[in-house]
């Protein structure tokens, strides 16, 4: 018998106002809150996060503008 495939979705969100390692980690943070299991990579270069997650893509980038942050979803 063979495992299951993993198929949580890849999220891309657009991120203003991060400007330094810390503001990668409050990010992270904040996806992790979210999900736990979460693989989160953050360029701070382009302004975006990418998390391999099942929380939704909407509800991350509120959570992350709660933050502090203007996060908007790209994919």
């Amino acid at each position: 018998m063979s495992e299951a495939l993993n198929t949580t979705p890849d999220v891309v969100l657009a991120v203003k106002g991060m400007t330094c390692g810390g503001c990668a980690n409050a990010v992270t943070r904040v996806v992790k809150r979210l999900d736990p299991g979460a693989e989160v990579s953050v360029d701070l270069d382009n302004a975006r996060v990418n998390a391999r997650t099942s929380a939704d893509p909407h509800g991350l980038a509120e959570a992350i503008t709660k933050a502090g942050y203007e996060a908007v979803p790209l994919a």
